[in-house]
């Protein structure tokens, strides 16, 4: 039986770049965010994960709905699917990894073709921006 994990990511690109973080658990680059947890709301998961992630204090009203990642959990056992709605902040952001986040970086679709492992939704992310011009 498959199973679902409701997530909630950020995207944030500044010059034609996408702002990933290097997860310490995965080994691999994501989006800021995480998963949303038993009663919060998506926008309430991506404002709680980005202030443990990024160090920065959003508020919901500051996102703006981008789109909707359904992929394969990377670093899970199979069957298992990632349902994920990212949003845009809709002010420029300073970001600080912390937590389990060790490094920030933004990332071209080339770029990322380069690191070791690629994840499906982060791909699905890039496509989505390059099909509606924003990369």
């Amino acid at each position: 039986m498959m199973k679902t994990i409701h997530t909630a990511g950020l995207v944030v690109v500044n010059n034609s770049r996408l702002l990933l973080a290097f997860s310490a658990k995965k080994r691999a680059w994501y989006l800021p965010g995480g998963k949303v947890d038993e009663g919060e709301t998506v926008a309430e998961a991506l404002v709680r994960e980005i202030r443990e992630e990024l160090s920065v204090a959003l508020s919901p009203e500051q996102l703006e709905y981008f789109t909707h990642i359904s992929a394969p959990a990377f670093g899970e056992p199979d069957m298992i699917m990632m349902e994920q709605d990212c949003f845009f902040c809709n002010e420029p952001i300073q970001p600080v990894a912390s937590n389990e986040i060790l490094d920030l970086r933004y990332f071209s679709r080339k770029d990322y073709a380069l690191e070791e492992h690629q994840v499906p939704g982060v791909l699905m992310a890039f496509d989505e921006l390059e099909k509606r011009g924003l990369i």
